[in-house]
Order: structure tokens, then sequence, then C-alpha cells
């Protein structure tokens, strides 16, 4: 047999059928939802007469649009009550399982997915959120979708799809100390573009991506959207493993035994063909900041701005209007700007381990007095466990302000925006004009680079610091 990579054997698993010269009928096993992209969905059902064909393997949860504080009392803002209000009926109305606001197992649909047990290797999952490649780094086939495909899988539990192209990246070696799951893939995207690997389907690998934790795989795989891939995917091992038996809705007994079998073989065969392959060394890599108004403007903490000479002409009037949006100049360094914000969450770093690792990182310290730190965990379980282990405790002494879960500030969809013309150092995935608030300016970061910039109001190594 012609050798496969991890892509295509959990791609061609789930074809139903190959329609000539178009797309393919593909299977989805998981379908998650929330109150942004799926009310037109429900809405076209009805007015086609239609039912949600397998209710059970859909999962709901509001996420984007819910406050992060004051969870308890009646959402203030009617269209994002309204929202929420319309995906508790639809649900209800179709048999649908929702993690409803104050549930305990509410949260952001690409934290509560892998942290259930829902998300599996193996596995095709779709939601109408882009950075549905998250679950990927469990090893499966996951990615966004719009509202029109929402209803197509809602319906038939298919949705028509073209198979991408394929691509590897790898990077070898061992990451620096300070130097994150984070910061490999801001490398990565700065290296690639925002549009490299636009059309293409990534599998990432090498010994750096080994090492990862489950948490850090998950980093990886969320932002693979930002240089345009369909999605992530890290084949799984005993890490995965680990990280998935005995949570809630994984196999339990002879089931364990003969799912782990499976996944087992979930790995890319010696000698399979990509359409293209890229390789980095782990130790070329540093904490990293985004400077401009996409993820690919990123360079290492140390380095500077790209002067004039070294953007490519046609591209200077665009780039110069990004870094006129910053307040930034050509060549300038970012060490020492000052900081009005720190955001930690979003579906990107709103887990435990990122939680840990700023509480780590702050502990007997004290954020300075002209930032606004906001922690948002990223579901009730994360908030639970955090409060448990006493890093909320912590996070609170060092000055930091606990919020209650949800996107937040990632997207200020709700009342978490940052105010025009102020900095914020963000650990989320988007840093487009206007993204955490109007005129609000973002630099993307690691959780540790973030814990660096609270301490000390200004960007800094957290090399030097911690």
């Amino acid at each position: 047999m012609e050798p496969k990579t991890l892509f295509d054997k959990v791609w061609d698993a789930h074809v139903v059928e190959k329609i000539e010269g178009g797309p393919s009928v593909f299977y989805i096993d998981k379908h998650l939802i929330h109150e942004v992209t799926s009310p037109q969905a429900f809405s076209g059902l009805e007015a086609r007469g239609l039912k949600v064909f397998r209710p059970e393997n859909t999962i709901a949860t509001p996420d984007h649009n819910i406050p992060t504080e004051n969870q308890h009392l009646t959402i203030k803002d009617e269209l994002s009550r309204k929202q929420v209000e319309t995906l508790t009926a639809n649900c209800e109305k179709n048999n649908i399982t929702l993690y409803g606001l104050n549930h305990p197992y509410n949260g952001i649909v690409h934290v509560v997915g892998p942290e259930l047990g829902h998300t599996q290797p193996g596995m095709t999952l779709v939601c109408g959120d882009s950075h549905t490649s998250t679950h990927g780094a469990f090893g499966a086939v996951a990615f966004g979708i719009g509202t029109s495909e929402v209803e197509m899988v809602l319906a038939t539990q298919c949705i028509l799809q073209p198979k991408p192209k394929k691509m590897r990246i790898t990077i070898d070696g061992e990451l620096q100390k300070g130097v994150t799951a984070k910061d490999l893939t801001l490398y990565v995207i700065a290296q690639l573009g925002t549009g490299g690997a636009t059309g293409y389907f990534v599998e990432y690998a090498g010994s750096a991506v080994r090492a990862l934790s489950m948490e850090g795989r998950m980093t990886v795989c969320n932002m693979s959207i930002e240089m345009g891939a369909r999605g992530g995917m890290i084949a799984p091992d005993q890490t995965t493993f680990d990280y998935v038996e005995g949570r809630e809705f994984a196999p339990k007994g002879e089931a364990w035994n003969q799912a782990l079998a499976k996944w087992k073989e979930l790995k890319t065969d010696a000698g399979a063909k990509f359409d293209k392959e890229y390789v980095y060394q782990a130790s070329d890599i540093e904490p990293m900041l985004t400077y401009g108004t996409n993820p690919g403007m990123g360079i290492g903490i140390s380095g500077s701005i790209p002067a004039a000479k070294d953007v490519d002409p046609t591209e200077l009037p665009s780039f110069k209007k990004s870094l006129d949006y910053m307040g930034f100049g050509l060549g300038d360094k970012l060490i020492g700007k000052k900081v009005d914000y720190v955001f930690v969450g979003s579906c990107t770093n709103g887990r435990i381990e990122d939680l840990r690792v700023l509480a780590g990182a702050v502990k007997g310290k004290k954020k300075a007095d002209s930032v606004t730190a906001w922690i948002v965990p990223g579901s009730k379980q994360v908030e639970k466990q955090a409060i448990e282990e006493g890093l909320v405790e912590i996070l609170e002494q060092a000055g930091f302000k606990m919020r209650q879960p949800g996107c937040s500030a990632c997207l200020a969809m709700n009342d978490d925006k940052i105010p025009a013309g102020k900095y914020s150092v963000s650990t989320s995935n988007r840093n487009f004009e206007g993204r955490q608030g109007p005129g609000a300016r973002t630099m993307l970061a690691s959780p540790l680079t973030a814990a660096a910039a609270a301490i000390t109001g200004v960007v800094s190594d957290p090399r030097e610091l911690f």
C-alpha cells in the first residue's frame, strides 16, 4: 500500500462519497456550536422543515458574547442576551446537549471539548468558528465552517468539502528557557506570513513539537488558521493518550483499549509525501511579540521592527499604515514600550497550564500600577481548578483581576474592550485593527511575556525577569 500521511488516514476514513470533479461528502463525528454562528442555521432548518439529524453528535456552549463578570445576573447587552437565549431555545427544541451559562461545563468551545474528552484522536470536528483547528492537537481533522455549513452538518452530519493539500512543518531541537508553544507558533507564522499555508492542512512534527504538553500543542494548532491553513494537526502519542484517559466523555474499560489500539496507528507512514515541507530549529526561537495588525507581523523580543529597506516596496504603504495604527515606527525596538492592559485568556491560552505559568511567574510580585490585568479562564472547569490550586489567590495578591470564563477581550464582543489608543499585551490569537475594541492596539504574546509586561509596565524580556 502507498504510504499515507496522518491527515490522509483521518480524512479518507470519513469520505462518504467522492463527487467527480467536485468536493467530497465528508462525515463529521463531532459538531461544536456556540451562540454567534448557529441561530441562522437553526432558522434555515425550520424554514425547510428539517430536523437535526444526529443531535447526540452536537455539543453547544455560549462563549463569545457572555459577560465575564456577574454571570449569575441577566445579561445586560440586549444582542448578547438574545443570542444566548436563542441558543438555549434551539438546543432544547432539538435535544442538543448545552453547557449553558453557569453550567459547571460552560466555557470557550475549544477549551471545553478537549478538557471533557469530547475531542479524541482520529475524529473529524467542525464548528462555526475559525479556531476549531485547536482540536487537531489530538490527531483529529478539525476546521472552522460558515453558518450555511453549520446548517448542512445539523441536517445531515456531513459537509461538502474539497480535500486540502498537505504541508508538514518540522521544528527540531529544544526550546530555550522562557520560550513557549505560543512563541513557537508566532515564530512559524512570522516566517510564512498570513497566507503562507493557504489551501493546506498542516501537520506539525519534530522533537520540539513532541516535547510540548497537550495544552502547548493546542496552542500551536489553534493558530494554524493565522497563516491561512485550513487546519493543523499533531500525531497522537503517549502524551495525548495520558491526557484523554479518564476524562468525562472519553472511552472507558474495553472501549478504551479498542480506541487506543486504533489511535496508535494514527501517524504518518515513512515515505508519505507532502505537497510542501518546512523545517525550523527550536534554538532560533526566542520570546515573540507582534508589532503590527496581523499575526504574521511578529519579531523576537530582542529584535527590531523591519526598516524600510527590509520591506517589499509594494507592501511598504500597507506596512506603514499598520505601524501608524500601532503608533510604532520603522526600525523600532519593542523592549521598553509602554503597556496599558494585559489579557491572559482565550481559546489559545486560557487553559489551566497557562494560568499555572502566569501564577508561577508573578508569585510574590506586584503588577505595575499603570497596568490593568485581566485573567480570564477558558472554562468553569479551569476556573474551579485555578481556585483549588491556589492560583487565583496568587494572582489576586499580585494585583491581577480574575474574571469569569468566556472569550472576553480576545474579540471584544462583550464588555471586555481595550480603550482606543491603549496598548494591550494579549495571549489571544488576533491583533487586527479594532479586534480588542475600536482603536485598541494589540501585541500578541505568550502568558510568560504577558506576565513580564504586567509586572514592569513595559514590554520586557521574560528570560531576564523570571
